[in-house]
């Protein structure tokens, strides 16, 4: 080949390259044209469909927020205070005698039993989630209308309602019920709690700061959460979201994309006070049950084992001394005498299921054993010996004094958690005594020997120095006979007291105060 053809070929081969070269390039920028003007495509549709959330958002928004309200809570909080005197009961009546009739003497300001306070002010949300014949029921958290002297509720459209009257608290779980007279009003819907899933979008509804009418929105972060905060006898199984939840936003709904009530907003952790990315929410599911026994009975029943238990997971040696090799389970610790558990638990028995159904930890068997009845038959599955079983126990009713009884005390009397209501300490009456208030010939009888200021016995004149006699139609002889026959009594009917001292006899009526 000459030289000259040998320089052709070479020239031919590069143009080829080149023209491929520049047909390549161009194919790759279509082909990079049309992806990206297909990601302009998929992202303007992508941002239609958040066009769509935010729509969904509003909807939300407009059906929640009318029955969401501002609870403003004013509550009159007393402080003891004393300052000791060098003497004795007789001497302080000598130097200062009873002249007001009260039963105790009268000391000079500062000195003594007595109590000093200020005035507490607060705000809260709550949502309405029933109305009827010109009332309504509005749900909330025990920590912001629990222990109120007065309440102002201020309704989304700016009324104000001053006559609210809470029906019924329940501290185990924070909740309470508050009962309002008003028309015109939209209650909220229950949605199911237990449809939720970590990721789900949800919206809270409330008055931060005092800012009525806010709402925030976040995803649902974690589901039964416990976190400690309603101390050891508390029920937590509380929904986790990053929903801004601030003070002010206690009691207020939060609610999922159809505009359901899921939850109610209860609490952030915060070393600052404010919103930190971590809000609770008690799960609508227990709340409605909680809200319906507030509404209709004033108060919450719950089932009883009467055993003190722990994780297996937080003992795991102790598990394995007794034969079991996995981590979930219940431990039990202790089996109260007298109790529902008494016949059929042991020390030792670790429980893994209950009707059916596996149990993993403490909390939820303590939360599925207090969302039933007393009276109610369950099943539980047992490891003991090295073998499983299965028990049968009839719930109890879970007593008032649980955490007396957790540490390891009585049950409190029913009479004498009346004693305790009227505001009296009683003895038996003996020599020492009769000498002391001056009863002479009075033989028997329960003395009464400290009463509380401002109690409904001290309202209706009875004074320490007093002896009960009679309680009823029940004779009192001693002390004893006062709480038994107190157990009896309902202090909403009255309850009549026969009392004499060294005046003479007479009758002390009381009863419950009016409410409004």
């Amino acid at each position: 080949m000459t030289p000259f053809k040998r320089v052709g070929s070479v020239a031919i081969i590069w143009a080829g390259c080149l023209l491929l070269g520049y047909l390549g390039l161009n194919l790759f920028q279509q082909r990079q044209f049309a992806q990206a003007q297909q990601q302009v495509q998929t992202s303007r549709a992508q941002l239609e469909k958040v066009q769509d959330l935010s729509a969904a958002f509003r909807n939300v928004a407009k059906v929640v927020e009318p029955s969401v309200v501002n609870i403003r809570v004013t509550k009159n909080v007393k402080l003891p205070r004393r300052m000791p005197l060098p003497f004795d009961e007789d001497l302080l009546r000598r130097f200062f005698p009873d002249r007001d009739g009260d039963g105790e003497p009268d000391l000079p300001p500062g000195f003594g039993p007595g109590e000093d306070g200020f005035e507490q002010l607060g705000t809260g949300s709550g949502v309405i989630m029933e109305s009827a014949n010109g009332k309504a029921w509005i749900v909330t958290n025990n920590h912001v209308a629990g222990g109120a002297d007065a309440m102002v509720i201020t309704l989304w459209d700016g009324r104000k309602i001053e006559k609210a009257k809470v029906i019924g608290t329940d501290p185990k779980s924070d909740l309470a019920v508050i009962e309002i007279q008003v028309d015109r009003v939209i209650p909220a819907k229950w949605g199911n709690s237990d449809e939720l899933q970590k990721g789900d979008w949800v919206l809270a509804f409330g008055s931060p700061f005092g800012y009525i009418g806010s709402m925030t929105h976040g995803i649902v972060s974690a589901l039964e959460r416990q976190t400690g905060l309603l101390g050891a006898q508390g029920y937590e199984n509380f929904i986790q979201v990053d929903a801004p939840i601030n003070p002010g936003n206690s009691g207020g709904p939060l609610v999922n994309l159809q505009g359901e009530v899921v939850g109610i907003n209860t609490a952030i952790a915060s070393r600052s006070g404010g919103f930190n990315g971590l809000g609770f929410a008690i799960p609508a599911n227990q709340a409605k049950r909680i809200y319906d026994a507030l509404r209709d009975k004033g108060k919450v029943v719950r089932g009883w084992l009467g055993v003190s238990i722990h994780d297996v997971a937080d003992k795991p040696g102790k598990a394995a001394s007794l034969g079991y090799d996995k981590l979930e389970g219940v431990l039990v610790d202790t089996v109260m005498a007298n109790t529902p558990a008494a016949s059929a638990l042991k020390p030792g028995d670790i429980i893994v299921g209950l009707d059916g159904l596996p149990i993993r930890n403490v909390q939820q068997l303590r939360n599925a054993i207090a969302g039933m009845p007393p009276g109610q038959t369950v099943r539980l599955k047992v490891f003991r010996d090295g073998s499983e079983s299965e028990v049968k126990v009839k719930l109890g009713e879970q007593p008032e004094d649980l955490e007396r009884l957790a540490q390891g005390g009585a049950p409190e009397s029913p009479g004498r958690a009346m004693a305790n209501v009227l505001g009296i300490g009683v003895q038996t009456l003996n020599a020492e005594l009769a000498k002391r208030y001056g009863l002479g010939d009075i033989k028997e009888g329960a003395v009464v020997v400290s009463i509380d200021r401002n109690s409904p016995a001290a309202r209706e004149g009875l004074r320490v120095g007093d002896v009960i006699t009679r309680i009823g139609k029940t004779p009192i002889r001693t002390a004893e006979d006062v709480t038994a026959a107190l157990a009896k009594e309902d202090l909403s009917k009255g309850i009549q007291l026969y009392c004499v001292n060294k005046d003479g006899w007479r009758l002390v009526f009381v009863e419950a105060p009016k409410k409004d």
